[in-house]
């Protein structure tokens, strides 16, 4: 017959188990203390992450006019195919008529010209009849073309917010009686529109 025999622990295994306890603890403790140490020093990201991206507009954004001098009027309407009456949209270039895809504005003096949302800079160029100009895309829908313009002050990439000076009113060969002029252009979802029926409006209203 085998005679069990009893377990008996060494007189050193219970301080062993125990200190082996208390370094668990200690260490436990000291990676606590590190990680808030760690969480203290964090810089915590913001908006700036999506510098590459066009910025999301809220619904309660005003779309700007593209100017901010009270004293600039309409040269020339948006040429509205339901309109009646469209003279004011005709354009004459070397005997030429055409009709008005834009808004252009004139004034005695030079004035600035300014981003109607924030948006980023996608085009920066220079056209033979309506020289130089500068596009930006607000969001998926909304692209805002700024033209007869000089003094320039973006490029492309930049990021723009709304009401920030992008250039200057110039001339240009389509607009033939204005040396203080902005041709302004708007699209909605790739379709030129009126842009005096976006002006004004929150987003959400549109």
């Amino acid at each position: 017959m085998k005679v069990k025999k009893k377990l008996v622990l060494k007189p050193f295994v219970i301080p062993m188990l125990y200190g082996i306890f208390m370094i668990a603890v200690i260490t436990s403790l000291f990676l606590t203390i590190e990680v808030e140490h760690e969480k203290d020093n964090l810089t915590y990201v913001s908006s700036v992450i999506l510098d590459d991206s066009v910025p999301v507009l809220k619904t309660e954004d005003k779309i700007l006019k593209p100017y901010t001098n009270e004293n600039v009027k309409i040269l020339n309407d948006f040429y509205d195919y339901q309109k009646e009456d469209n003279t004011s949209s005709i354009l004459v270039y070397e005997n030429n008529y055409v009709q008005n895809t834009g808004i252009n504005y004139t004034n005695d003096t030079e004035f600035e010209i300014v981003s109607i949302l924030d948006g980023e800079v996608i085009d920066v160029k220079e056209e033979e009849l309506l020289g130089k100009s500068v596009t930006i895309r607000h969001n998926n829908e909304l692209i805002s073309v700024y033209q007869s313009l000089k003094d320039i002050q973006v490029k492309i990439g930049d990021k723009i917010i709304a009401g920030q000076v992008i250039g200057k009113s110039g001339s240009c060969k389509l607009i033939t009686n204005s040396e203080n002029s902005l041709h302004f252009e708007l699209y909605s979802n790739g379709t030129i529109v009126d842009p005096k029926n976006y002006f004004d409006k929150k987003l959400s209203e549109l």
